[in-house]
């Protein structure tokens, strides 16, 4: 997130292709979409346990294209060996494969399986307790395939609608960067051409290297796991029992220590600060209140205790952080919009300076705008499809949350499209999607509409249907960056995001039911506790009834830490850049103050391996380190699958391995 790529035009010229470009319905292969579905229900699974874990997601459109390289390169090999004929693998096809899984495992985000829609059921209500102020016990919803699945169908693909007339103006007239999608486009064209293949061979192995480690390192911790939750290696204090109770040990989890390896240093180390400010001194120091500011006696889930405190304050840094970046993003949208108005700095796409050294970079430059105008999807049928689809939601939507009135699901989708366009223009320049930040808004605001009498569950349900329509405009539009650099139709590429979504609203329900049936999903000291689920209720109880069932001095803490999110972010954009790239990110440092400090020791380990890589072999680092992260998370997430139907079967690991004193 948030990578500097330079110049795409001077970096993508030299791997332009000089074959003949194939026609859109010849980018969508057979082989590719079940690559794309096989793949798509791995990321699914990855993605759920990071969610229901920690809920940092990394961005995996890297791992998308070179797994699916990998893939389609081994099929076409074996084919060859056995005398069979395969047709030639594209970086169209390639393309067309990363956007559909792109799409399929984003719904496992969007579809908010560890957080709205989960705020819902039953465990999540009885954690906050019965008698909680404004947490009735008829706004309960609990997870079933049905219902999730029908959701998931009349809310996903509206985003897809929404923004695809204006792909011209972002990609083209404003060349927005999209920093994560011109990077996965260096990635492709590098496998696609003579000089990258060898290095993506080398790629390929090293992520089946570490794949098979963390996969057969994941299984041999889950002989010493036991039955319960305080066995085995997710529980060993490796920095001595006093700091474990504080929740800081390394839990050997090959899954954080990929995700340090591909987030940012800065988001890395973030966690990690904000880790060590909350379970390193202020929650000791509250602790010491117990009897002063709240009850003595109170359990440790108890929102008027301790616990209390802990999801109050990582609720303020998450609403400061994207606060703050929403009105940043919205500001910078404005006034770049107004500038390209008034300096009329749409391209033209008949570039006729050929008389010079440059006409080379400008004839390609005119042949990637031609690719990409030229399958073009008609803007009637974008609004015609949203229109319908919009009004298909509108009345299927009240069916499944009665609270949620048809009246607001139409508003809605009124104001939807303005979002996605401030998401899509702020993830072009920022990398950084707002999603979660602009469903918030929707959360707080219909759950006050509504009032007591269902404003919770509507407020979730609104919050699922903005985040849904905002997530998946800004990754398509991700996607066109993408295809734009590739030469690959933008009609292959939409009609690959059709056909991902599709595929996501079934998986990524089927993959989430997974954990549901084999795991305790959601326990608070279980190894899935979901930790968004709760805070995501919370929001919607505060959009309702407001701030005075808090602990004492619960607030203030609250209204100290809202404003520093604020103030942080204020100095990481006014400092200059040498001093600003080591101000820590609000968002990032308050996911630990909930959940615990154990995957921040994982992530800073990934980090600290990357940043010695980096000191030692900076070139190696950057050809390698996506690839061995991408292993490490896959191994870790392929084990999911064994280790569920294992818990389904009632069959439990033979060993516990636990620690006590000595004396």
């Amino acid at each position: 997130m948030g990578t500097e790529v330079g110049s795409a035009v001077e970096i993508l010229e030299p791997l332009l292709p000089p074959e003949k470009i194939p026609p859109w319905r010849e980018q969508i292969t057979v082989r590719g979409l079940l690559v794309s579905t096989l793949l798509g229900a791995l990321f699914c699974i990855i993605t759920h346990k990071l969610n229901l874990t920690v809920g940092v997601i990394p961005s995996l459109n890297v791992a998308a294209g070179l797994l699916g390289f990998f893939f389609i390169k081994s099929w076409t090999e074996l084919a060859t060996r056995i005398g069979l004929s395969a047709k030639p693998f594209t970086r169209q096809e390639n393309t067309v494969i990363q956007t559909c899984v792109v799409a399929c495992y984003g719904l496992a985000f969007s579809g908010g399986f560890g957080s709205y829609m989960l705020s819902m059921d039953q465990r999540t209500y009885e954690l906050i307790g019965a008698d909680y102020p404004g947490n009735r016990a008829e706004d309960v919803k609990n997870p079933s395939l049905s219902w999730m699945i029908g959701f998931m169908f009349v809310v996903s693909f509206l985003g897809l609608f929404s923004l695809v007339a204006l792909r011209k103006v972002m990609v083209i007239d404003y060349k927005l960067t999209y920093p994560s999608g011109t990077a996965t486009a260096l990635l492709i064209n590098s496998f696609h051409t003579t000089t990258g293949a060898e290095l993506a061979g080398k790629q390929v192995r090293c992520l089946g290297k570490y794949l098979s480690i963390s996969f057969f390192w994941s299984c041999f911790k889950w002989f010493f796991s036991g039955v319960g939750d305080s066995c085995g290696f997710d529980n060993f204090p490796s920095l001595g029992l006093a700091a474990f109770k504080n929740t800081f040990y390394f839990d050997f989890s090959p899954t954080y220590v990929g995700c340090g390896l591909i987030c940012p240093h800065i988001v890395n180390c973030s966690v990690l600060l904000g880790a060590i400010i909350s379970w390193g001194f202020l929650w000791p120091f509250i602790a010491t209140k117990a009897g002063d500011w709240y009850e003595n006696n109170l359990g440790s889930n108890d929102f008027k205790g301790l616990y209390g405190y802990k999801v109050f304050v990582a609720i303020s840094l998450i609403l400061g952080d994207g606060l703050y970046n929403l009105i940043k993003i919205v500001v910078i949208t404005i006034k770049e919009f107004l500038n390209a108005y008034s300096k009329q700095t749409s391209l033209p796409l008949a570039v006729a300076h050929q008389d010079d050294e440059s006409s080379k970079l400008l004839m390609e430059e005119r042949l990637r705008n031609e690719t990409f105008v030229k399958d073009s999807i008609p803007s009637w049928f974008a609004a015609s499809g949203y229109v319908g689809l919009a009004a298909i939601s509108t009345a299927v939507i009240p069916n499944i949350f009665p609270q949620m009135r048809w009246y607001l699901v139409l508003a809605c989708y009124i104001v939807a499209p303005a979002l996605a366009f401030c998401n899509s223009y702020g993830t072009g320049l920022t990398d950084w999607s707002l999603a979660s930040t602009y469903g918030k808004i929707g959360l707080f605001v219909f759950a006050s509409l509504v009032g007591s009498k269902g404003g919770v569950i509507a407020g979730l349900a609104a919050c699922g249907v903005m985040m849904s329509i905002v997530s998946t405009a800004a990754d398509l539009m991700q996607d066109f960056k993408t295809g734009y650099l590739t030469l690959s139709s933008p009609r292959s590429m939409f009609v690959s995001q059709l056909i991902g979504t599709a595929l996501g609203c079934i998986i990524a329900p089927l993959t989430f039911w997974l954990y549901w049936t084999a795991f305790d999903v959601g326990a608070p000291d279980g190894v899935y506790k979901a930790p968004y689920a709760v805070i995501y209720r919370e929001m919607a109880i505060l959009g309702v009834e407001g701030f005075s069932a808090l602990p004492k001095h619960c607030l203030e803490l609250c209204c100290v830490f809202f404003v520093a999110a604020l103030v942080i972010n204020l100095m990481r954009d006014v400092t200059p850049k040498n001093v600003s790239s080591y101000i820590p990110i609000p968002m990032a440092m308050a996911v630990p103050f909930y959940i615990g400090a154990y995957f921040a020791i994982d992530m800073f380990i990934g980090t600290v391996v990357l940043y010695v890589w980096e000191r030692l072999n900076r070139s190696e680092a950057e050809d390698y380190a996506g690839a061995v992260a991408s292993g490490l998370i896959c191994g870790d997430g392929i084990w999911i699958i064994p280790s569920a139907i294992l818990s389904i079967f009632r069959i439990d690991p033979p060993i516990c391995m636990y620690f006590t004193p000595s004396s």
